[in-house]
Order: structure tokens, then sequence, then C-alpha cells
């Protein structure tokens, strides 16, 4: 084996690699720790594999790996520029509805692509139906909801909502300006509350008006990420609770601009973004180092 051939890819400044699983026996965890590696390695926010869908209706399948090797179920900018990679090589094809449909460890989740000289340059994908239920993230409570409520931290209380797409989110709105909130400091504290017992998502939000929000997002196994398809939806979903938006909202993060939609409860949320291919390479694998006379990475 001469090497692992990727491509990196970013959504709004939210990078990810992109690598064909299939046929393939990789270490997920260590590789995703090797190739995310901003000195050393390739740089991203994680790693999106390619494999063979194990379910009925799915085209193909996406397992997700942050950058600290532990899995996630689900991204939102991952899945688009997951769909993106296996379009683009025709690894997988659309269905009769025009979506690819991938299997994802939050579910199926149909990809909508919009393609412009033969390479897919935006996507839309409809989310999960969004979970108020403490239960569904889960959290240490017997709470029926966590809508506004104090969590409280070491050396401050923060009012959060708390839900689930998937993946379990706590997100705070405020008036101070997220540029000036110590995401840095808080991001841990929050992430690792009791409350959680598999970790949190964590996002600070600003509502701008009622179709415009600004945000940042602490992400489970990365940190702070300049944009995130879930994370994004999980601020709107969360204003909208509240009263404070209306069901369409851009969001602006550090790495650009997505489009949320949400009619409300029962409703899926869609997230739509571009879609853009930094590089294609190959990875090293260790055998073929080994071959060589180096040493394994």
């Amino acid at each position: 084996m001469t090497g692992i051939p990727f491509a990196k890819l970013h959504g709004a400044g939210n990078a990810y690699i992109a690598v064909d699983g299939r046929g393939r026996d990789l270490d997920l965890p260590a590789l995703a720790r090797a190739m995310t590696a901003h000195h050393t390695g390739v740089g991203s926010d994680g790693l999106v594999v390619a494999q063979a869908a194990r379910v009925a209706g799915a085209a193909i399948r996406m397992r997700v790996i942050n950058s600290d090797g532990s899995e996630a179920e689900m991204s939102g900018n991952g899945v688009r520029l997951f769909a993106k990679y296996v379009l683009d090589r025709g690894l997988a094809a659309v269905g009769e509805e025009g979506g690819l449909v991938v299997e994802t460890g939050a579910g199926l989740r149909t990809v909508y692509p919009r393609i412009e000289g033969g390479v897919m340059v935006s996507g839309r994908v409809a989310m999960e139906v969004p979970s108020l239920r403490p239960a569904d993230l889960p959290m240490a409570t017997d709470r029926t909801h966590w809508v506004g409520e104090a969590l409280r931290l070491p050396d401050r209380e923060l009012r959060v909502t708390c839900l689930s797409l998937g993946n379990p989110h706590a997100v705070h709105l405020t008036e101070q300006p997220v540029g000036e909130f110590p995401l840095l400091e808080i991001g841990p504290q929050v992430q690792g509350h009791p409350l959680f017992p598999r970790r949190v998502n964590f996002e600070v939000v600003n509502v701008l008006s009622r179709t415009h929000l600004r945000a940042r997002v602490f992400e489970r196994g990365e940190g702070e990420t300049p944009s995130s398809g879930t994370g994004s939806t999980a601020c709107v979903v969360a204003a909208r609770v509240g009263g404070l938006v209306e069901p369409e909202v851009a969001v602006d993060l550090p790495g650009g601009t997505l489009h949320i939609t949400w009619a409300g409860e029962d409703q899926p949320a869609w997230l739509d973004g571009p879609t853009t291919q930094i590089l294609e390479a190959q990875w090293p694998h260790p055998e073929a180092r080994q071959q060589r006379g180096q040493a394994p990475s």
C-alpha cells in the first residue's frame, strides 16, 4: 500500500478531510489524530470516511471522526462536504428525487447538491427534527426540558438551552458580543459539565435581528471551530424556541455564513451552505514508510 488518497474540503471555514475507507482496514482514531494535526498533518476539524452502507435506502455510509480520535454521530457541514467528495468522484449517486442518501450515526440524511461544471458547489441537507428532551442528549437530569435554564460553572452561571440534533448542544444566548466571550476558557467547562455524560457542543449567540444571528462554536473533540452545521442549526432552534427569530435565518460564524430554515415543532431543520475542495493528495501509510526505511508516524 503506497498511501491513502484523501481530499481536504471546507464549508464556510469548517474543514474536513475525506477518505474512501471501503475495503480498507484503517485505524480511524489514529488516522484522524495524525491527519488533522495542524502542524504535523494536513490540518482539519475532523475526518469523514466513506464506507459501504449497512441499511436499506442509503447509498453510502459516513463516519465522522473528531480530531481527538473520538467518533461523532453527525456533522451538518461534514455530511455536505462528504456528499461533495462522494459525488464528485462517482462513489455513489443521487436518488430519483435528486438527493444523496447518507447513512450516519444519527440516522439517514439526504443531501441535495447544486452542481456546476460537473462538481458540487453547495448543498442543502435536512437535519434531525430537533429534540428538547434532555434524555435525547443525554443529560443527567429528571427535567422534561432545559430551555433558558441556569448552568452553574465554577465562577459563573450561564443561561442555556439544551437540545439534540442527533448530537448534543447547549446554546447560550447573550448580549455580550460573541467575539468578546471567553469561549476558550468557558467551552471546556460546559463541555465537561457533569450534566452531560457524553459531553456537549457549546454555542454562544448574538441575536442581530429576527433573520440574522452571530455565533461561535466550541465543538466536542475539536475545540473552537470556524463554523458548524449542527451548531448553527442549534443556535437557530434555541433562538426560535425563545420567540426571537423567524423560520429562515442567516448565521454568521468566524468562517462564513450558513443558512438555516426551521418551521418549528416536529419539523426537520434545513442547513444550506457552500462546499469547496481545497486539495487532494495521498497520506503516506505507515507500512509504506517502513518499506522506505523510515519510522512510522
